[in-house]
């Protein structure tokens, strides 16, 4: 007899402590929260596709579970729907651009387009943003590039809003997790794709941990008398993320020092302070078009040979494969537009409560 075929999710069903939730329910959902929270449809919707595109790529620390902070932050006018970005100085390769408190992932989307724009007739483009709220998983920019055939670069870090990365050898946060992403065109299905924090973990991950009741590997934080701890609650009193590296943490310290000058430092927003708690993500971000450096086609096969050359790889013991950068997260997305995003019941009840609270619970079919 064949295997048992599973049967298709419908949009919400319960698993011991989650939610799964068809990635298009989860869209829809947020959206609607956003926008009766103030959002413009245009912002919600950039929102909530970049958090549930992180849900799927299993960036969980950057998905849903930040809708009900963006909405509290919203109340609090630390995020002000509807802000018109401006653009700062300019030139025919640069730009420098005030978000206004408008929402991370439309500000940082509308100027990654604009840099692509001008790459195209100058080749190599690059910007920074400031005063702009979080913009959630930093690969989606950088993706933007690589659909148009460049290779797209960006980082990010947090400005003047509280700090969760101490030092390598201190034990007081003074860093951002400071992120970087690079994507580059290819012929493989997967992108091509860097995405990570320079620091050990993204402090989302530890709220993720605590929402779960979960521990957290050793090396990911210390406490506040500055010894490793796997208790995720330690952060809040006192304690501080580590940066990336482990032992030889000297390196994710010193990218994550290079991230803050790129993303914070050039664009001069660090003399201004900014209101207490406000959440601030400056950015710097570049593209580089391929075509100025050789034909683009051949380019992009020769990216898919060097990745399959690293897959071909003999294998470590123990090794589950190897993994060219981004192909675990594009096998992470397709499984779970396939089966469904679970949100842990911390995080589901929050966005079940704003919809009551919004009068939407029966809209939007929660149940």
């Amino acid at each position: 007899m064949g295997a048992t075929k599973k049967p298709a999710l419908s949009r919400l069903e319960k698993e011991g402590r989650f939610a799964i939730v068809k990635a298009e329910h989860l869209s829809h959902i947020s959206a609607a929260l956003l926008q009766a929270a103030g959002a413009t449809e245009d912002e919600a919707q950039a929102v909530a596709t970049g958090c549930v595109n992180a849900n799927l790529a299993g960036h969980d620390s950057h998905g849903v579970i930040a809708i009900p902070t963006y909405i509290d932050r919203i109340k609090a006018g630390h995020i002000v729907p509807g802000a018109r970005w401006t653009v700062v100085q300019e030139t025919p390769t640069t730009a420098v651009i005030n978000g206004n408190w408008g929402f991370g992932f439309h500000v940082n989307a509308k100027a990654m387009a604009l840099i692509i724009e001008k790459a195209k007739t100058s080749n190599i483009a690059a910007c920074t943003v400031f005063h702009q709220s979080h913009v959630g998983r930093l690969a989606a920019y950088p993706l933007m590039a690589a659909s148009a055939g460049m290779i797209g670069l960006a980082a990010a870090e947090t400005g003047r809003s509280p700090k969760f990365v101490a030092p390598f050898g201190g034990r007081e946060a003074r860093l951002g997790t400071n992120p970087i992403s690079i994507a580059v065109p290819s012929d493989l299905e997967a992108p091509f794709l860097l995405d990570m924090a320079t620091s050990a973990a993204a402090f989302g991950k530890i709220q993720l941990a605590v929402s779960r009741g979960e521990k957290i590997p050793k090396g990911w934080i210390i406490d506040s008398q500055g010894r490793p701890t796997t208790d995720p609650s330690d952060y809040r009193r006192g304690g501080a993320l580590l940066p990336l590296g482990g032992t030889e943490g000297y390196k994710g310290s010193g990218l994550a020092a290079m991230v803050e000058v790129l993303s914070h430092l050039l664009t001069g927003a660090c003399f201004e302070l900014e209101p207490c708690g406000r959440d601030s993500n400056g950015c710097f971000m570049a593209v580089f078009n391929v075509a100025a450096f050789r034909p683009l086609d051949q380019f992009k096969k020769d990216v898919a040979s060097f990745a399959h050359y690293l897959k071909s790889t003999p294998l470590s013991e123990g090794s589950s494969g190897v993994f060219y950068p981004g192909e675990a997260g594009y096998r992470r997305e397709r499984e779970r537009i396939a089966n469904g995003v679970k949100i842990e019941d911390a995080t589901w009840e929050k966005l079940c409560a704003l919809a009551r609270d919004y009068g939407l619970a029966d809209e939007l079919d929660l149940t």
